[in-house]
């Protein structure tokens, strides 16, 4: 069966779908036209496919493929890219000019594919679309069904242009397709990393207001100064610390939560006569599945009070936990050690967050795997942070595509084998 299925898995349909899932502009919150293209892609395979609004602008794409009464199962990615391809917003902030691998425009380099969400999230969505399609041309029969989900808002983000909406990440697409419709036995998330996981960090977002005095520098010499901005680098400074000690302090099974200053607002730009009053420092705390978000909060706001700092949480995701003799990631497990004829270990040291978060809280068992990062860009040059979010190796996404279509068929005989073990016991 396995054999059948892969039989429909050319490196031709792999890069039809990531290219032209890559040059469909996608930023959080605006992922209605990406959502419409998958719709269209699978529709073309025979599947009953669908796009599922959020609102006019941001929609999840999602396809079901009928089988037995065995257990159904969910293969998701995201949708939306970590920035956006727009220089407006992109610019000089995730660096002085556009790179070509920044742009919504796939370029094609022997193996490689770049361009704006190449690795992740697209090429990860593009082999859930590729698995599901070579399952319907098949014909095979499947255990139970299975269901292909396609999510706005997968990343860590607050709306990049809200036009008065302010729910557009943090894995809203993720929640609504399981609350209207597409609720399964078990999920597998395709998400990066060349391993299976069943837990993740989850986040706390939080602004650190830093006092000072709104004084005019005419009259520095002769009235009280404290100027926040100059006070902010100090506390910044203190907290970049401060949170490598957190993460080795909080280490937990397979989680290592990170922390990050991620950004810096404050004063009258119009007015540098002046300085503020306070200057906002917001971070990214992650958190393992032993914390929670107020306690975290708890233990930042204790920390910053030598500082007269003032500490406001402005959003969270819990860490969440599958059990790892679940059907779902025994079976992925077993998928992974199919393909690579390799031993499975753990990963640990983990500190990324993805919508796995959101499909566990929603109460499905889920296990994440996806493909390893690109380490030399088309160029035989390194791969920084960025360029590695954008590139896809075709050969990895191949790989990817079989560890799916083989757990879709293992999770019905894992859930029979671990029956039997709890009838004989």
């Amino acid at each position: 069966m396995i054999a059948d299925v892969m039989a429909h898995v050319t490196r031709e349909r792999l890069a039809e779908a990531v290219c032209g899932l890559v040059d469909v502009a996608s930023p959080t919150g605006d992922e209605a036209p990406a959502a419409a293209w998958l719709a269209g892609y699978l529709a073309d395979a025979g599947l009953a496919a669908n796009v599922q609004p959020l609102d006019d602008r941001q929609a999840n794409a999602v396809a079901v493929l009928s089988g037995k009464d065995g257990p159904s199962t969910l293969l998701y990615a995201p949708l939306d890219t970590f920035t956006t391809g727009d220089p407006a917003h992109d610019l000089p902030w995730a660096g002085p000019e556009m790179r070509p691998d920044m742009l919504a425009r796939a370029t094609v380099h022997g193996d490689l594919v770049q361009g704006l969400g190449a690795g992740n999230p697209k090429g990860h969505a593009a082999c859930v679309a590729v698995a599901l399609a070579a399952l319907a041309r098949s014909g095979v029969e499947l255990p139970g069904d299975v269901v292909a989900g396609f999510g706005a808002g997968g990343m860590p983000s607050f709306a990049v242009d809200s036009g008065g909406r302010r729910n557009t990440g943090h894995g809203v697409g993720a929640g609504f397709l399981l609350e209207r419709g597409y609720t399964t036995d078990y999920a597998v998330i395709a998400k990066p990393g060349w391993h299976v996981s069943h837990e993740e960090v989850g986040l706390v977002w939080l602004d650190v207001l830093v006092p000072g005095i709104h004084t005019y520098v005419g009259s520095r010499h002769r009235l009280p100064y404290d100027n926040a901005v100059a006070r902010a680098g100090e506390v910044a400074a203190h907290l970049e610390q401060w949170l490598a000690e957190y993460a080795e302090r909080n280490e937990h099974e397979t989680m290592r939560p990170q922390g990050i200053v991620s950004s810096v607002t404050g004063g009258f730009e119009r007015l540098a006569a002046s300085t503020p009053a306070a200057v906002r420092l917001r971070l990214d705390v992650r958190i393992t599945t032993a914390q929670s978000p107020a306690a975290v909060t708890r233990e930042l706001r204790a920390e910053m009070r030598r500082f007269g700092a003032e500490v406001a949480q402005v959003a969270a995701i819990p860490a969440t936990h599958t059990s790892p003799r679940s059907p779902i990631v025994l079976a992925t497990v077993g998928a992974w050690e199919a393909v690579t004829r390799e031993r499975h270990e753990p990963v640990t040291g983990n500190s990324g967050a993805t919508d796995a978060n959101i499909l566990r809280m929603r109460g499905v068992p889920t296990a994440r795997v996806g493909m390893p990062k690109v380490t030399a860009g088309p160029d035989g040059g390194p791969v920084d942070f960025t360029l590695g979010m954008n590139l896809v190796s075709l050969d990895a996404m191949a790989r990817l595509v079989e560890v799916l279509v083989r757990t879709v068929f293992a999770i019905a005989e894992v859930e029979k084998g671990a029956a039997s073990t709890r009838e004989a016991g």
